[in-house]
């Protein structure tokens, strides 16, 4: 049985455990609030963007090169949107077992999106690399033994637009140097507090129906924060092709920016409710450590009292 001291000990520890864990829990509600507050302020670019091509929609539809270009998928380049550490529940482990699946399973990543129609390429196999972003990722990929063209550890909490330029940089040149036939992006959708979803969506070629659910999650988002967007109408200049060129390398960048502050948005809210679990948990065991420490300090006194009785009993004798 542990002495009296050692439970002081113990539940010195568990007390000093429980404050951190409630302030990490305090930091990341703070964190998770900047990120979401960051969805949606790239929200209204979004759906300017989405409200220009819905204008060309005959353009987009007929033009069929560079970053609309489809080809049969032999090689994939996916970007894995992870954290750099843990302590946020499932939030790592759920994605890399979504990696981990489409790895071993790739019928979905060989259908490339193009309009309302699935093309389904039919090669035996396809190779996959990966532009990681986050070092738990990158540990998923490399113990996959899948290559890594390229990581990114400091995009991990909110970036600027600028600075995920060279991550959509990478990712388009070599889509355009026809180095990569599909370009799909890994990363973990922000629903509430509560609720986290693992995504894959497809970024190249651009696909009209990915563009509208990622447009469609930021507007649940502002529809829970109560805001909405007033419909705008837009005149476009100069020839839609022109504009087209323009146009859809900023919403590749919007795409992966969207994408990495959702991830971001779901990691501090997986880390906060882990660290809410964890100080119920230390506060729990506080009260059994105290109860049992309450529990011997009684029996002492007890014993001794009795002790006392007993000997003043024997002296009466």
């Amino acid at each position: 049985m542990a002495s009296t001291r050692d439970i002081r000990r113990r539940i010195k520890s568990v007390g000093n455990t429980q404050k951190i864990t409630r302030a990490m829990e305090m930091v990341s509600a703070a964190k998770m609030r900047k990120s979401v507050a960051s969805v949606l302020a790239i929200r209204p670019y979004a759906h300017a963007a989405w409200s220009v091509l819905t204008n060309l929609s005959r353009a987009f539809a007929e033009y069929r090169s560079g970053l609309l270009e489809v080809r049969k998928v032999r090689r994939v380049l996916a970007i894995a949107i992870t954290s750099n550490k843990g302590l946020c529940g499932a939030f790592n482990a759920q994605l890399s077992k979504k990696i981990r699946e489409e790895i071993a399973h790739p019928e979905n990543l060989m259908i490339n999106r193009i309009g309302d129609e699935k093309i389904i390429s039919k090669a035996e196999e396809i190779e996959i690399d990966f532009v990681t972003i986050g070092k738990k990722g990158e540990n998923t990929v490399r113990k996959a033994g899948k290559n890594i063209i390229a990581s990114f550890n400091d995009l991990t909490y909110l970036p600027k637009i600028d600075d995920v330029r060279i991550v959509s940089k990478v990712v388009m040149d070599d889509y355009l140097a026809k180095k990569y036939d599909k370009v799909v992006i890994f990363y973990t959708d922000y629903v509430s507090a509560m609720n986290q979803q693992t995504k894959v969506r497809q970024l190249l070629p651009i696909s009209k129906i990915d563009l509208e659910k990622q447009i469609a999650a930021m507007d649940v988002l502002a529809k829970e924060y109560g805001l909405d967007e007033p419909v705008r109408e837009y005149k476009v200049e100069p020839a839609p092709e022109t504009v087209l060129e323009y146009v859809l390398p900023r919403l590749i960048e919007m795409q992966i920016y969207h994408a990495i502050l959702e991830s971001n948005a779901s990691k501090e809210s997986a880390r906060m409710m882990a660290m809410r679990g964890a100080t119920e948990a230390a506060g729990e065991m506080r009260d059994d450590l105290t109860f049992a420490y309450n529990q011997i300090r009684q029996m002492k006194i007890t014993q001794e009292i009795a002790e006392i009785s007993a000997g003043r009993a024997a002296l009466e004798s």
